[in-house]
Protein backbone atom coordinates (compact mmCIF):
# COMPACT_ATOMS: atom_id res chain seq x y z
CA UNK A 1 0.00 0.00 0.00
CA UNK A 2 1.68 3.47 -1.21
CA UNK A 3 1.06 6.78 0.62
CA UNK A 4 0.30 10.11 -1.18
CA UNK A 5 2.85 12.96 0.01
CA UNK A 6 0.26 15.71 -1.16
CA UNK A 7 -1.85 14.77 1.85
CA UNK A 8 0.92 15.44 4.56
CA UNK A 9 1.99 18.19 2.61
CA UNK A 10 -1.18 19.49 2.23
CA UNK A 11 -1.67 19.05 6.45
CA UNK A 12 1.53 21.18 7.16
CA UNK A 13 0.65 23.99 5.24
CA UNK A 14 -3.00 24.42 6.87
CA UNK A 15 -1.18 23.81 10.29
CA UNK A 16 1.43 26.09 9.50
CA UNK A 17 -1.14 29.35 8.81
CA UNK A 18 -3.57 28.12 11.34
CA UNK A 19 -1.34 27.70 14.28
CA UNK A 20 -0.18 31.43 13.74
CA UNK A 21 -3.64 32.69 13.81
CA UNK A 22 -4.28 35.68 16.05
CA UNK A 23 -0.77 36.13 15.98
CA UNK A 24 1.05 39.45 15.40
CA UNK A 25 4.93 40.56 15.40
CA UNK A 26 6.03 43.79 17.06
CA UNK A 27 4.01 45.78 20.02
CA UNK A 28 0.20 45.54 20.10
CA UNK A 29 -0.83 48.41 21.74
CA UNK A 30 -4.72 48.93 23.74
CA UNK A 31 -7.66 49.57 21.62
CA UNK A 32 -7.52 53.02 23.57
CA UNK A 33 -3.98 53.80 22.69
CA UNK A 34 -4.41 53.79 18.45
CA UNK A 35 -2.65 56.83 17.34
CA UNK A 36 -0.54 57.24 20.55
CA UNK A 37 3.20 56.81 19.15
CA UNK A 38 5.08 59.36 21.74
CA UNK A 39 4.57 60.44 25.56
CA UNK A 40 5.92 62.51 27.86
CA UNK A 41 6.41 62.07 31.17
CA UNK A 42 6.69 65.19 33.44
CA UNK A 43 8.22 65.03 37.27
CA UNK A 44 5.68 63.45 39.25
CA UNK A 45 4.07 64.90 42.31
CA UNK A 46 4.89 63.88 45.86
CA UNK A 47 2.27 63.09 48.42
CA UNK A 48 4.42 61.07 51.06
CA UNK A 49 6.82 62.15 53.52
CA UNK A 50 9.61 60.48 52.27
CA UNK A 51 11.91 63.38 50.65
CA UNK A 52 13.29 63.47 47.05
CA UNK A 53 11.37 60.49 45.57
CA UNK A 54 10.13 61.95 42.29
CA UNK A 55 12.81 62.14 40.12
CA UNK A 56 14.14 58.91 41.11
CA UNK A 57 10.56 57.58 40.45
CA UNK A 58 9.74 59.62 37.01
CA UNK A 59 13.38 58.56 35.82
CA UNK A 60 12.65 54.78 36.67
CA UNK A 61 9.43 55.05 34.51
CA UNK A 62 11.16 57.02 31.63
CA UNK A 63 13.90 54.20 31.08
CA UNK A 64 11.34 51.11 31.38
CA UNK A 65 9.33 53.04 28.61
CA UNK A 66 12.93 53.15 26.83
CA UNK A 67 13.51 49.68 27.39
CA UNK A 68 9.43 48.48 26.44
CA UNK A 69 9.96 50.84 22.88
CA UNK A 70 6.14 50.62 22.53
CA UNK A 71 6.56 54.68 22.64
CA UNK A 72 8.84 56.87 22.66
CA UNK A 73 9.27 59.71 25.10
CA UNK A 74 9.32 63.34 24.14
CA UNK A 75 8.33 67.01 25.85
CA UNK A 76 5.10 67.60 26.46
CA UNK A 77 4.41 70.18 23.47
CA UNK A 78 5.38 67.32 20.84
CA UNK A 79 3.74 64.30 22.99
CA UNK A 80 0.69 62.69 21.25
CA UNK A 81 -0.25 61.48 25.30
CA UNK A 82 1.22 62.91 28.48
CA UNK A 83 1.54 60.91 31.84
CA UNK A 84 0.53 62.47 34.67
CA UNK A 85 1.44 60.63 38.66
CA UNK A 86 2.07 61.32 41.84
CA UNK A 87 3.26 59.48 44.11
CA UNK A 88 0.72 58.74 46.85
CA UNK A 89 2.00 56.15 49.67
CA UNK A 90 5.31 54.56 50.79
CA UNK A 91 4.68 52.02 53.76
CA UNK A 92 6.35 49.51 55.55
CA UNK A 93 4.97 46.51 57.05
CA UNK A 94 6.62 43.95 58.80
CA UNK A 95 7.28 41.12 56.44
CA UNK A 96 9.30 38.14 59.34
CA UNK A 97 9.71 38.56 62.84
CA UNK A 98 12.06 37.55 65.09
CA UNK A 99 12.03 33.42 65.85
CA UNK A 100 10.75 33.45 69.54
CA UNK A 101 10.14 37.21 69.49
CA UNK A 102 7.05 38.37 68.08
CA UNK A 103 7.37 42.03 68.30
CA UNK A 104 10.80 42.00 66.91
CA UNK A 105 10.45 43.01 63.56
CA UNK A 106 13.67 40.68 61.61
CA UNK A 107 12.50 41.94 57.48
CA UNK A 108 10.30 44.73 56.35
CA UNK A 109 8.54 45.12 53.54
CA UNK A 110 8.48 48.59 51.88
CA UNK A 111 5.62 49.58 48.83
CA UNK A 112 5.21 53.00 46.95
CA UNK A 113 2.10 53.65 45.35
CA UNK A 114 1.99 55.90 42.30
CA UNK A 115 -1.67 57.33 41.32
CA UNK A 116 -1.13 58.10 37.47
CA UNK A 117 -3.54 59.24 34.65
CA UNK A 118 -2.80 59.30 30.80
CA UNK A 119 -4.20 61.80 29.20
CA UNK A 120 -4.56 62.53 24.87
CA UNK A 121 -2.52 65.77 24.59
CA UNK A 122 -4.69 66.43 21.45
CA UNK A 123 -7.92 66.08 22.82
CA UNK A 124 -7.48 65.90 26.10
CA UNK A 125 -9.49 63.22 27.45
CA UNK A 126 -7.97 60.40 29.94
CA UNK A 127 -6.26 57.29 27.88
CA UNK A 128 -5.77 55.45 31.46
CA UNK A 129 -6.09 56.05 34.83
CA UNK A 130 -5.26 54.46 38.47
CA UNK A 131 -2.59 53.29 40.68
CA UNK A 132 0.09 50.72 40.58
CA UNK A 133 2.39 49.75 43.23
CA UNK A 134 6.13 48.24 43.52
CA UNK A 135 7.40 46.96 46.91
CA UNK A 136 10.82 45.24 48.04
CA UNK A 137 11.75 43.72 51.39
CA UNK A 138 14.54 44.66 53.38
CA UNK A 139 16.48 43.17 56.59
CA UNK A 140 16.10 45.41 59.44
CA UNK A 141 20.23 45.91 60.33
CA UNK A 142 21.46 49.23 62.54
CA UNK A 143 19.55 51.98 60.74
CA UNK A 144 16.04 50.93 59.91
CA UNK A 145 15.54 53.93 58.18
CA UNK A 146 18.56 53.77 56.11
CA UNK A 147 17.81 50.05 55.24
CA UNK A 148 14.18 51.37 54.06
CA UNK A 149 15.77 54.26 52.07
CA UNK A 150 17.89 51.39 50.26
CA UNK A 151 15.35 49.21 49.30
CA UNK A 152 12.92 51.95 47.84
CA UNK A 153 14.87 51.64 44.62
CA UNK A 154 13.93 48.43 44.27
CA UNK A 155 10.27 49.23 44.85
CA UNK A 156 10.07 52.01 42.34
CA UNK A 157 11.77 49.74 39.56
CA UNK A 158 8.91 47.20 40.18
CA UNK A 159 6.56 50.02 40.01
CA UNK A 160 7.64 51.15 36.65
CA UNK A 161 7.59 48.00 35.42
CA UNK A 162 3.82 47.29 36.55
CA UNK A 163 2.82 51.03 34.96
CA UNK A 164 4.97 50.26 31.90
CA UNK A 165 3.15 47.24 30.69
CA UNK A 166 -0.12 48.70 32.05
CA UNK A 167 0.09 51.23 29.26
CA UNK A 168 2.08 49.62 26.68
CA UNK A 169 0.00 46.34 27.09
CA UNK A 170 -3.53 47.32 28.15
CA UNK A 171 -3.16 45.37 31.70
Amino acid sequence: MRFSPVIPALLAVVALFTGCAGYSLGPVKPSSMAGIETIAVPVFGNDTLEPRLEVPTTSSVVRQFQNDGTYRITTVKDADAVLEGNIVAVTRNPARSVRGNVISTLEFDVQVTLAFTLIDNRSGRELAIGTVTGSSTFFVGNDVSLDQTQAIPRAVDELSIRLVSRIAEGW
